[in-house]
């Protein structure tokens, strides 16, 4: 079974982020499980209680369930042209310690959102950037950028069916940079 963690970048509880990478984790084909990790309850990174005496709870429940999965699937909304704190926040305590990074060479995929235009354009980018650093492949294209995204919903809160065969790219896409790192 390979496992695909699935983050979002947003806390809120009816999050449209959320709500998209639930629906994107029901496209993956049968032998892939999507799982959802929580970031929400992460203290903000500090090295000051991050020791190798004191390390919060959550910190090492974060790192394992990133470590257990074999690839991740970040879901973002766009705060002020970038990625949520709580998301930047799960990047940094997922990276340490240093040279023990849970990261380290998972296959990545990004979706951006937001209710404007614009999409969330910003906000993909920059979580690009930070995942060349954290050594992790990630899908190139299709890229998504989901604008206008309160009306990429059918009546039952699956995509509508504009979205749903883009979407299913995407995931296709992703599987196979999955396959390529499990070679």
């Amino acid at each position: 079974m390979v496992k695909v963690a699935l983050i979002s970048g947003s806390l809120r509880s009816e999050s449209v982020s959320t709500k998209i990478a639930k629906n994107v984790g029901e496209l993956f084909p049968a032998g892939y499980e999507a799982e959802f990790v929580e970031i929400g309850n992460l203290p903000l990174y500090n090295e000051d209680i991050d020791t190798e005496s004191n390390v919060p709870a959550e910190y090492t429940a974060f790192r394992n369930a990133i470590k257990s999965a074999d690839a991740v699937l970040f879901v973002t909304p766009e705060y002020n042209r970038s990625i949520s704190g709580a998301l930047k926040n799960a990047l940094d305590v997922g990276s340490r310690p240093y040279g023990q990074s849970a990261w380290d060479g998972k296959p990545a995929a990004v979706i951006s959102q937001s209710p404007g235009n614009l999409s969330g354009f910003g906000a993909n980018h920059h979580l690009r950037q930070s995942l060349v650093f954290l050594n992790m492949p990630t899908v190139q294209q299709p890229e998504v950028y989901l604008a206008n995204s309160f009306e990429i919903f059918d009546e039952s809160g699956k995509f509508n069916e504009e979205t749903a065969p883009f979407i299913q790219s995407f995931v296709d896409a992703f599987v196979d940079l999955i396959k390529k790192h499990q070679a």
